[in-house]
């Protein structure tokens, strides 16, 4: 999540979507003036998943970790420090109720979540550490500032969380100002979303025989049978009114809920940015209501193993702890980062460098505010892609927004046979469009085949990347779908759990792994596995690069490379950062290869299968 530094005798206010710490005030002072560390105080979220895994009461209350909710409702909050200090030298967390409504008589309470419960984002484990957790249930509406002092052996940090308390107020006061205007137009999108319909889709039997008033706590507003929870959710409303879940689903359900209960069904505003009273009853404050940045407003629901699994499997993707690195560089948080990435869509003029993981808002936009959205998943883009050699893609379905970062930053003719060499040579990371494209890799003036593969699975990347595990797959959260990932092998086990479904629509039910048998293209006399073959590939030109003579894992490239040398090795690092051996695009990644081998050992005569003849 985005974070906000403190620095020692400072009050610092946030500006800007910053996840799920809404408002924060925060002071840290050091007994030692030599010491430092980054604290934070923020509202942890709780899934329906985490309740699951860390064995919590099935009556726990799930949280989208919001900073502002319903009266009634639980905010996890949890204060952590960097993990620059020692666990071990952290000594306890003070909490305090420093600020709270006249009439309130809301306290500081013990957290449900045990220590074996980690720190919510999976890109923030390997940063910060859990240093306490404590509870506040706010009681009536009105704003709380909770400060925690953490303890240390190094000195003490005192941190603060506004957390904001109200009513849900339901679409139709959201309607007024965001259906145009100042405000946006946001509702009039939404509208068209599925989330708009869900629950009136649900009762009325559109989506099958199945759907039950256990879905009803996620496909409506406030929803919270804790009898402390009299926010105006949806189960209070149906209380008061008498409504019951219809025995049968049909057509006409809907039509006979009443207005003030239609006003809270279905999944609207406030499921995503908390309670709004003190937002509508307040001009519109921005301090009063929740601008989600994090994956906790989607995986409140969304991580809900067996049936709701999208953000279980994200958990486990690397989009989740994508690198940090570049975090601050404005030129590389377009791709790199949550709100990188959204600005870069949106056109923004002001680069936002803070760091935020890959998660659900970067790819889909929940308003609804792209087009066509209800066809496309809410995706923030489809719009054709420009590679970096000029080559335009617009025929790649749902797969464009992935090429929008999954392509060499490089056009190869010129950069590689231009460019001197240094320890930043190569195409970047993550060349997968331009290999499954066939295009811009250096291909020395000559004609290098290429494979149908972007022509026949529909919507490319995720046609392959995000098919569905076969039923009954036991690492079904950790293969296909928003885990991108194609090919898991369990810990302990030497097998690969392949998802080759797509494969053998072509290529015949035979097909068992991508690493199957085709042709010599390595020449050695023998047919291996195509991915393998690949892998000799690489091996053989890595023995032709400094230092000659071995093959090589990776490239240490200086200025003492020659051009030819670097144009094979843009090649080389082109296919060895692509990651599929091939399977992008067979033709094209072996000719390229061997196209490299032949320049840099004229005269010699490869006993090798050409790609693309039989």
């Amino acid at each position: 999540m985005p974070r906000i530094k403190h620095k020692a005798g400072c009050n610092k206010l946030p500006t800007g979507i910053l996840a799920i710490v809404l408002l924060a005030v925060a002071a840290t002072t050091m007994a030692n003036a030599q010491t430092s560390f980054q604290t934070y105080l923020i509202a942890r979220p709780l899934t329906p998943g985490d309740i699951s895994t860390y064995k919590l009461p099935s009556t726990s209350e799930t949280s989208g970790g919001f900073t502002t909710i319903g009266v009634g409702q639980p905010a996890y909050l949890e204060a952590q420090t960097d993990q620059t200090i020692a666990a071990s030298a952290i000594t306890g967390v003070t909490w305090q109720l420093t600020t709270q409504p006249p009439s309130s008589k809301a306290v500081i309470g013990t957290s449900p979540l045990g220590t074996n419960i980690p720190v919510y984002e999976p890109s923030d484990r390997s940063v910060v550490q859990v240093a306490g957790r404590a509870l506040l249930r706010p009681d009536v509406a009105g704003a709380y500032v909770v400060t925690a002092v953490i303890a240390t052996t190094a000195g003490t940090a005192t941190i603060a969380q506004t957390v904001g308390a109200g009513d849900y107020v339901g679409i139709s006061s959201c309607t007024g100002c965001h259906s145009g205007g100042l405000a946006a137009d946001m509702v009039p999108s939404w509208s068209k979303t599925e989330h708009a319909s869900m629950f009136t889709n649900g009762i009325n039997g559109v989506d099958g025989s199945e759907y039950s008033i256990s879905c009803v706590s996620c496909h409506t507003v406030g929803y919270d049978p804790n009898t402390t929870a009299q926010n105006g959710g949806w189960d209070k409303v149906a209380a008061q009114l008498g409504w019951t879940f219809p025995t049968t689903l049909v057509s006409t359900n809907w039509a006979s809920v009443p207005p003030a209960l239609q006003n809270v069904s279905n999944i609207q505003c406030e499921n995503c940015h908390g309670a709004g009273s003190e937002h509508a009853n307040n001009g519109g404050a921005a301090y009063a209501i929740t601008v989600p940045a994090g994956s906790g407003a989607c995986n409140q629901c969304h991580d809900a193993p067996t049936h709701h699994i999208r953000g279980t499997e994200w958990y486990n993707s690397a989009h989740a702890v994508t690198t940090r690195d570049p975090a601050g560089n404005a030129t590389c948080v377009g791709c790199h980062t949550e709100n990188g990435f959204i600005g870069r869509i949106e056109g923004a003029t002001t680069v936002d460098t803070t760091y935020g993981a890959i998660n659900c808002q970067t790819c889909h936009e929940p308003h609804g505010q792209t087009q066509p959205s209800t066809a496309l998943h809410l995706l923030r883009t489809v719009a054709p892609v420009t590679l970096s050699d000029g080559t335009k893609v617009s025929n790649a379905g749902m797969g464009t927004l992935c090429m929008e970062c999954h392509h060499s930053r490089q056009n190869a003719t010129v950069y590689a046979a231009t460019t001197p060499g240094s320890t930043y040579f190569g195409p970047h990371e993550g060349p997968q469009a331009d290999l499954l494209e066939g295009v811009n890799g250096f291909t020395y003036g000559q004609t290098i085949p290429s494979s149908a593969h972007p022509f026949v699975v529909q919507d490319t990347c995720v046609g392959c990347h995000m098919q569905a595990a076969p039923t009954g797959d036991p690492n079904i959260y950790e293969v296909g779908d928003h885990t991108f990932n194609i090919s898991y092998t369990p810990p302990g086990s030497s097998t690969p759990d392949q998802l080759v479904a797509v494969c053998q629509t072509c290529h015949g039910p035979q097909i068992t792994t991508f690493n199957f048998p085709l042709l010599d293209y390595d020449g050695d006399g023998t047919i291996e596995g195509v991915q393998t073959e690949v892998q000799h590939l690489l091996d053989d030109l890595s023995t032709l690069l400094p230092p000659s003579g071995q093959a090589k894992t990776s490239l240490s490239i200086d200025s003492t490379w020659t051009q030819p040398q670097l144009e094979a090795a843009y090649n080389w690092l082109m296919v060895n950062n692509d990651g599929s051996h091939g399977i992008h695009n067979m033709a094209y990644t072996v000719g390229l290869l061997q196209a490299s081998i032949e320049n840099l050992t004229p005269g010699v005569n490869h006993a090798w299968a050409r790609p693309g003849k039989k």
